[in-house]
């Protein structure tokens, strides 16, 4: 955390997944003065515990779609 110009900045790494609401969170959280800004750093492995939930959810849209 850094400060800059009165303005206090952030900088870090998060799974893409879990930004998917971070822009609704961060203005309730800053009373809707706060923004960020993301790009893309690296892939990385899913974790193991993951792994079987994914798969799961690929097989069930694989057959939504050939039902379709």
């Amino acid at each position: 955390m850094e400060q800059e110009r009165g303005n206090s900045v952030i900088t870090a790494q998060a799974p893409l997944a879990e930004m998917q609401r971070y822009a609704t969170s961060l203005r309730a959280m800053t009373q809707g003065r706060g923004f960020f800004s993301m790009e893309f750093s690296h892939y990385e492995a899913l974790p193991s515990h993951l792994t079987a939930t994914v798969v799961e959810a690929v097989k069930k849209a694989k057959a939504a779609a050939e039902q379709a």
